[in-house]
């Protein structure tokens, strides 16, 4: 299970993610005008080799007409990930761990091994701020046949809606899409027609709460 300390990180998530985000095909703020943004939900999830950091996080930006909420799905490392440059987040300092290196989580394969097996059964989502606690907000289904969750390959592509992580199974060669929806949408429907889906609280406007479908999973030929 992870342990979430009680310390500092300089600099901050929030911080890295008001340079990075503008940069990204999805962003939905105005160009050249600094994000406010502001924790607004998520969940982690536990490496079982206990070496990366696994988190989904919901921000939300208020510096616009609108508040948009985004989903960032993050993995912190304690030393470079090879061949990943380009989806480095930053570089931060924690008061505990040392320097971290901080990820884009939908490059690196650590985070979409263990976000397939919350799929497919065999991860549990973990609260997001508290140490080896279960959090039974968030909902994992698939409806697809049987499969383990082990991967053979992976490759992420972004688009001005979101990230596809294209996976293929060990097992069977089998071919599943998991598409990260970057800007979140609570209330609506989830799509009947996906194989599964990962779904979790995300704000409204008024303030109050809504699920959301984080990821959604379709077959690929």
């Amino acid at each position: 299970m992870a342990v979430i300390h009680r310390t500092t990180l300089t600099p901050t998530k929030l911080e890295l993610l008001a340079t990075w985000l503008p940069e990204q095909p999805w962003y939905r703020g105005t160009p050249g005008q600094r994000p406010e943004l502001a924790r607004t939900g998520g969940f982690r999830l536990d490496d079982p080799e206990g070496e990366v950091g696994i988190e989904f996080m919901a921000v939300t930006d208020s510096s616009g007409a609108e508040p948009v909420t985004y989903q960032v799905p993050f993995t912190y490392r304690g030393a470079p990930l090879a061949g990943a440059d380009e989806a480095l987040i930053g570089t931060s300092e924690h008061g505990v761990l040392g320097h971290r290196w901080v990820y884009d989580g939908t490059r690196d394969p650590v985070l979409v091994a263990q976000l397939f097996a919350l799929l497919v059964g065999r991860a549990e989502p973990q609260m997001q701020s508290t140490s080896d606690t279960p959090d039974p907000s968030v909902t994992a289904r698939f409806t697809g046949p049987d499969v383990k969750a082990e991967l053979s390959s992976t490759t992420a592509t972004d688009d001005p809606n979101g990230t596809d992580v294209l996976v293929t199974t060990a097992s069977d060669g089998r071919r599943l899409n998991l598409r990260i929806n970057r800007v979140l949408r609570p209330g609506r429907e989830t799509d009947a027609k996906a194989l599964g889906d990962v779904t979790a609280n995300a704000p409204l406007p008024d303030g109050t709460t809504a699920r959301a479908a984080f990821v959604v999973v379709h077959a690929r030929p």
